[in-house]
């Protein structure tokens, strides 16, 4: 392959595609649609969720294939892997800025949300107990005001 046919080539990866690349990982088309799917997504999708966007695009990607290549990427850190409740793994793109959730546990809506008097206050908690932070995970759980006021209502 030509450098400018490599330039190319690289310049359309996805950044889930990309993150493979660095890694070294075969990808097979059924391993790049998924990243595909994976990298195109706006939500938080959980593995049948992933095998249905991709099933959409190549009718040959089994569910066990959804299983096994999401367990890869999440492996190498290329996703993370959280469980919001219900004993489902959901799945979003390790790269990009640091951000919190907050989960409507009414709909399973899961809104990303960035706060510095929190990350401030992590870090003032991790250093009062003596530690440096290097990492977190922060999961709210919730119910939409606008609903819960009106709950409380008799018609």
């Amino acid at each position: 392959m030509s450098d400018a046919m490599s330039a190319r080539r690289a310049k359309s990866l996805t950044p889930i595609e990309s993150r493979c690349a660095e890694y070294g990982l075969r990808m097979t088309g059924q391993r790049r649609v998924i990243a595909q799917v994976l990298s195109s997504a706006t939500d938080h999708p959980d593995v049948e969720e992933v095998h249905r966007r991709a099933h959409a695009i190549d009718s040959h990607i089994s569910l066990s294939t959804v299983y096994r290549t999401l367990k890869l990427f999440s492996a190498k850190g290329i996703l993370e892997r959280h469980d919001f409740g219900h004993g489902r793994g959901r799945y979003e793109a390790s790269m990009g800025d640091h951000h919190d959730h907050l989960l409507n546990v009414e709909t399973g809506q899961v809104i990303e949300f960035s706060n510095a008097d929190i990350e401030a206050l992590q870090e003032r908690v991790a250093r009062e107990l003596g530690f440096e932070l290097v990492g977190h995970r922060l999961e709210l759980y919730g119910v939409p005001l606008a609903k819960k006021k009106t709950a409380g209502r008799k018609a």
